[in-house]
């Protein structure tokens, strides 16, 4: 489960048209890549996917649902950014688990599955630690931690990210 389809989707910001009637069907359990020159749109159809940004035009469809307008926060879809927006006064360990806090999940649960995502990306050993005192390599795996820990339907990467780990279709992580 994690079809992502984009109808007849535009986007503009006043006159400038970002993204011009894209049509496409990504097929689930597949990797997808947009290619192409600074400024050609990519990081815009990923906002508009993850429901960061409305189309002016079209329609975004995941698993045959209309999710155009479903906000952000309610779409079973997890982004990791270029600059990885690790919560800087926040452990490794609650960077992870925030999404699982947000959901109201038991403490118990949380941590276990923390636990569980952290020895899967090798920061175990990491956890009480904060992002300034972890490398750029260990923040990017935080970063794919987090978002992963959330079981999300669907994982979009931004730019430069290319993860050390393949995603199961059971959105479970293998080295």
């Amino acid at each position: 489960m994690g079809e992502i389809r984009l109808m007849n989707v535009t986007k503009k910001f006043g006159d400038f048209t970002a993204v011009n009637d894209i049509s496409l069907t990504i097929d689930d359990c597949k990797f997808f890549s947009f290619l192409g020159p600074s400024g050609c749109g990519k990081t815009t159809i990923l906002r508009m996917i993850a429901g960061f940004e409305l189309p002016t035009e079209g329609r975004i469809f995941l698993d045959n649902q209309d999710i155009t307008d479903v906000p952000s926060y309610k779409r079973p879809v997890n982004t990791i950014f270029q600059n990885y927006s690790l919560f800087p006064h926040m452990s490794i360990f609650d960077n992870v688990a925030f999404g699982l806090k947000i959901k109201k999940l038991d403490k118990h649960q949380i941590k276990e599955q923390v636990e569980k995502i952290l020895t899967i990306v090798q920061m175990q050993d990491h956890k009480f630690k904060f992002p300034n005192q972890i490398s750029g390599g260990q923040m990017q795996r935080v970063a794919i931690a987090r978002a992963l820990v959330n079981e999300p339907k669907v994982l979009l990467l931004n730019d430069h990210l290319l993860p050390k780990f393949q995603i199961k279709c059971s959105h479970r992580l293998i080295e």
